[in-house]
């Protein structure tokens, strides 16, 4: 068949393992993007993914015009762009990889039955996930709600195939229509305004060669000691693919190998760093069978929860001055590279959350302005869990301890002393607790608490009080959350 094949970019921006431009890579093509932001709405791209777009749909198109085939830019509504490309090129089916938000999904009905009506075709291939959401359901049929038998039940389906090897060469279609520029699509930070995104680069090198590179350089070391290093943010333990995974530069079946193939052995206990991938995955399962994710508890008894939002707490959280360093120290990091360790993210999620008694959406929102892989589904899972009200979420009523936490896992206080250097100078001692240091420790470091760095936005004590009381509230109004105290609790957390 040499009809020429319209093949629509979306998360899957590369060459290597895609199985929509595998399928059509023999014949007449036109590759395209199209920006749809009043598809998504309020889950349109955030800045720091626009910024991380911008870059990766440069390298798409370099890779792409390499190969024979110009990647084609358009900004617009799908459902009127993409049946219209079909037309210009006399293509009977568009291929693409499928996308499992909700937003995405209705838009991908209505382009379906556009192209149905001039008799074209949407064909959509699993392309990534390493399985289908719709497709791994428990022994009942129903779909799961934990992961631990999620994940179980993924391991049992055995290796994922073998990543498929990019094509050497491509042949565009004839006429190919003109489209946007790059430029025009304004990804990147308003010219004229400070450049929130000017030490992005310094960490992040978007695009597919750059996933590759890093993922290279992650199963040649970081992955041997990734279970004992994962927690600690003061060192490069983690593999930093999650902005590479996100906008599809890597498939998770590239992943997988790659880590498999650099720790071989029994699948029946997955290597600490594929049960992450296997984490991304039921994320991904919720989202699929729950959409109502990213808006509502998907424990529905949690609609009641007793918040308090409180613009200025939100605010000094945001910034990075709530007055506990390891928290500060990751919000400080999320603003300057877009990106925040995964123990801290989940530290500092819970003091929104648990001590400030902030609403886990507005958590989830600043997120996703402001991470390079704010990912719909595991942003919004994530949060969930933290909060207590996700569908895994155990002990749901856990409040970290922000001072130990911070004691336990950057006990040399790298990671602290790093971005937050206003208490570099402070004795090790004092560095996760600074109000708790005697005056004489304080005029040595140079710190004067309220000027260079404030107090507690509120007392450890006072806010896991407070957040017990508002579980202990939820429980008393009948929504039957169980026990909130006892020798469950983690004192240590």
């Amino acid at each position: 068949m040499d009809s020429p094949a319209l093949l629509w970019f979306r998360q899957d921006l590369r060459l290597a393992d895609n199985p929509a431009l595998q399928a059509v890579a023999d014949r007449p093509l036109l590759p395209v993007f199209v920006l749809d932001d009043a598809a998504a709405g309020r889950w349109a791209p955030g800045a720091a993914s626009r910024w991380w777009l911008r870059q990766s749909l440069e390298a798409l198109g370099r890779d792409l015009a390499a190969r024979g085939t110009p990647l084609l830019l358009v900004r617009g509504r799908a459902e009127i762009v993409i049946p219209a490309l079909a037309a210009a090129i006399g293509a009977p089916e568009v291929l693409a990889g499928r996308l499992y938000q909700p937003w995405a999904r209705e838009r991908d009905r209505r382009v379906a039955e556009a192209l149905e009506v001039a008799g074209r075709r949407l064909r959509l291939l699993t392309s990534s996930l390493l399985r289908d959401p719709a497709r791994v359901m428990s022994g009942s049929g129903r779909p799961y709600a934990v992961y631990t038998p999620f994940a179980k039940a993924v391991a049992a389906m055995g290796e994922p195939d073998f990543p498929i090897l990019p094509p050497a060469r491509l042949r565009p279609v004839a006429a190919p229509p003109p489209g946007d520029t790059l430029d025009s699509l304004a990804l990147y930070p308003v010219a004229g305004e400070p450049d929130w995104a000017a030490d992005f680069p310094a960490l992040w090198t978007p695009g597919e060669a750059g996933a590759q590179a890093r993922l290279a350089r992650f199963v040649a070391g970081p992955v041997s000691g990734y279970a004992a290093q994962r927690n600690d943010p003061g060192t490069e333990g983690t593999s930093g693919l999650s902005p590479h995974l996100h906008w599809g530069e890597l498939s998770p079946r590239q992943v997988w190998h790659a880590v498999r193939q650099a720790q071989p052995g029994e699948l029946s206990q997955p290597w600490p760093f594929l049960s992450e991938i296997l984490w991304r995955e039921f994320s991904y399962h919720l989202l699929w069978h729950r959409p109502e994710m990213p808006d509502r508890a998907l424990r529905e008894r949690f609609a009641g929860f007793p918040w308090q939002p409180d613009a200025a707490l939100l605010r000094a959280w945001q910034r990075g001055r709530t007055g506990y360093p390891i928290v500060d120290a990751g919000m400080r990091q999320l603003w300057h590279y877009g990106w925040m360790h995964n123990r801290v993210r989940m530290i500092a999620a819970s003091l929104l959350v648990k001590h400030l008694l902030q609403p886990w959406q507005a958590g989830a929102a600043w997120f996703w302005d402001t991470l390079v892989d704010a990912d719909l589904a595991s942003n919004s899972a994530s949060w969930q869990w933290i909060a207590g009200s996700g569908s895994d979420a155990a002990p749901y009523f856990r409040v970290f301890n922000p001072v130990l936490q911070g004691e336990k896992f950057d006990p040399a206080g790298r990671y602290v002393r790093r971005f937050v250097p206003e208490l570099a100078a402070l004795p090790g001692k004092w560095l996760h607790q600074p109000w708790k240091a005697p005056a004489e420790v304080l005029r040595g470091a140079g710190v004067i608490l309220g000027r260079d760095y404030p107090g507690p936005v509120i007392a450890h004590a006072a806010g896991r009080a407070r957040a017990l009381a508002a579980f202990a509230a939820l429980r008393a109004g009948g929504h039957g959350l169980g026990d909130t105290t006892g020798d469950s609790m983690d004192p240590a957390a």
